[in-house]
């Protein structure tokens, strides 16, 4: 069967560089990837550090008025359901994947925005909000601070994203290295996974994968070994492709 998917995607590994204030180092690709679009509606769920869905929201609207844009937070409207059909454009902030998954489960929306997404709505995603685009949400760097119905995630991609990617070691800790424990994830699940660092984006663009930034991700391929790279090896739309969803 075929499909034909028209994505216009930002995935983010993270929504501020350091130093830098809210979106800063993105706004020239902000302004490419909404366009003309007037109102942008704001994905709360996540709640970094336990912000409230208002004050989350009230933080993205300043900063994308900077450029022109108006937020209007989901949980404003009546009926989220209502505002994924009938929204222009999504931004889904960074924060807790665990609290972002289990809200959008519960509110019926996973499916519903997979679908505006394929349709060719502007989405911008940041940590959490890029990791929604994978297969699941397993390769979180989150606490599971609640349960969501199912792990299950949009499917855009046919991987797990990991945001925030890093080698870096911390001295005297013992814990397991992110190489680490993405490769306990694949030991169980034999799915590729993205590492992506800080400062650096998926831009998805109908089935083409590209990443931008300031540096590679790492490929982590199952059963061979993982690496850096500067090409995505696959494409947007395939595991529904693959598996004739």
């Amino acid at each position: 069967m075929a499909h034909t998917f028209n994505y216009q995607l930002l995935l983010a590994s993270t929504s501020t560089m350091p130093g830098e204030r809210f979106l800063a180092y993105l706004s020239e690709e902000l302004k490419s990837l909404f366009g003309q679009t007037k109102t942008i509606t704001f994905i709360p769920y996540a709640r970094p550090s336990g912000m409230s869905w208002d004050s989350y929201t009230r933080h993205a609207r300043q900063t994308l008025a900077t450029l022109g844009y108006s937020v209007k937070g989901i949980h404003q409207w009546d009926n989220p359901l209502d505002a994924i059909r009938e929204s222009e454009a999504f931004f889904t902030g960074g924060g807790n994947t665990f609290a972002l998954v289990h809200s959008l489960h519960e509110f019926g929306l996973m499916d519903a925005l997979a679908i505006r997404l394929a349709e060719g709505v502007p989405y911008l995603g940041c940590s959490a909000g890029t990791n929604i685009a994978g297969l699941t949400m397993q390769t979180t760097n989150d606490m599971p601070v609640v349960y969501p119905a199912s792990f299950k995630t949009m499917g855009i991609l046919p991987c797990t994203i990991n945001a925030h990617y890093t080698e870096a070691i911390i001295p005297n800790h013992q814990g397991e290295t992110r190489m680490g424990r993405i490769q306990e994830f694949q030991s169980f699940n034999p799915i590729p996974v993205v590492g992506l660092p800080e400062g650096t984006w998926l831009r998805v663009k109908g089935h083409t994968i590209n990443l931008e930034g300031n540096g590679q991700a790492k490929i982590f391929t199952p059963d061979q070994p993982p690496q850096f790279t500067d090409k995505i090896p696959f494409h947007a739309g395939q595991y529904h492709e693959n598996s004739d969803h």
